[in-house]
């Protein structure tokens, strides 16, 4: 299920589909915009609202997200809409990107959805250590096909504010993409246990009166505009052997042990 028809699919690349006992992927990623993409996973052993809860939960996201640097919320604008922050690590040897995003979320039934884009907030403008990318619209749909069953879908349309090297497309789409769906399903199998050992009963994006964030007025934002940011061309830049060694080795094993 598409949010909506993505624009400029001329060279559309169908990506592989991967099958384990428990998960399923399927993604599309376009190679000219590089960063644009659905992708698509069924999780037979995963409640639509506990896969809904792991991506709310920021502490928990701090201990399955390899990729994360820096992630934080910053304010809250209603009952089911915020604004933060998150930097993460690119291959090697790209810049690290961040993005400041509004993102909301309504739950549906047994459905949920997640969507976000990029903002500009006064006291949180571009680092010189980091690249801002631009989120022009990302999100979650997810439907729950049973009592212990769901499936989520993922679209992403970012600009990385950069011209990249046909190596990292071609990365995102056969390694990095079902390494990091595979983690989220992972996660999603252990985060019950943890939760129960990590303030249970606080989730502010089911219960609003539990949010500690300061309020903020949706005029105090702009939507950032990928043309405003500065361009980064890297499209020249040589894989490192590092990252092709992670590649040659495919998956590798997960270490699970931090969602403890």
């Amino acid at each position: 299920m598409k949010f909506r028809d993505l624009e400029g699919t001329d060279k559309e690349i169908q990506c592989m589909a991967v099958q384990k006992v428990g998960w399923v992927i399927q993604e599309d990623f376009l190679e000219e915009t590089g960063m644009n993409g659905e992708c698509r996973m069924e999780c037979r052993d995963v409640p639509a609202e506990t896969l809904y809860d792991v991506l709310h939960d920021i502490e928990y996201r701090k201990k399955w997200d390899s990729n994360v640097i820096e992630t934080f919320d910053i304010a809250r604008l209603t009952v089911n809409a915020d604004v933060g922050y998150y930097s993460w690590r690119c291959p090697k040897p790209l810049k690290n990107r961040d993005v400041i995003t509004l993102r909301s979320w309504l739950p549906m039934g047994t459905d949920y959805i997640i969507m976000n884009y990029s903002v500009k907030h006064p006291k949180y403008p571009p680092r010189k250590d980091l690249v801002r990318a631009v989120s022009i619209q990302t999100g979650y749909l997810i439907q729950s096909t049973g009592p212990k069953s769901c499936v989520i879908t993922y679209l992403a349309q970012v600009d990385p504010k950069g011209s990249l090297p046909k190596w990292v497309v071609n990365k995102s789409s056969q390694f990095l993409a079902p390494k990091a769906m595979k983690k989220m399903y992972k996660a999603c199998v252990k985060y019950p246990e943890w939760k129960q050992k990590h303030q249970p009963h606080y989730k502010p994006w089911l219960h609003p009166e539990q949010s500690p964030l300061p309020s903020l007025a949706l005029s105090e934002l702009s939507v950032q505009h990928a043309d405003s940011l500065e361009n980064i061309d890297e499209s020249a830049v040589a894989e490192s052997r590092e990252e092709r060694m992670g590649s040659a080795g495919g998956e590798g094993s997960d270490d699970d042990t931090s969602l403890t």
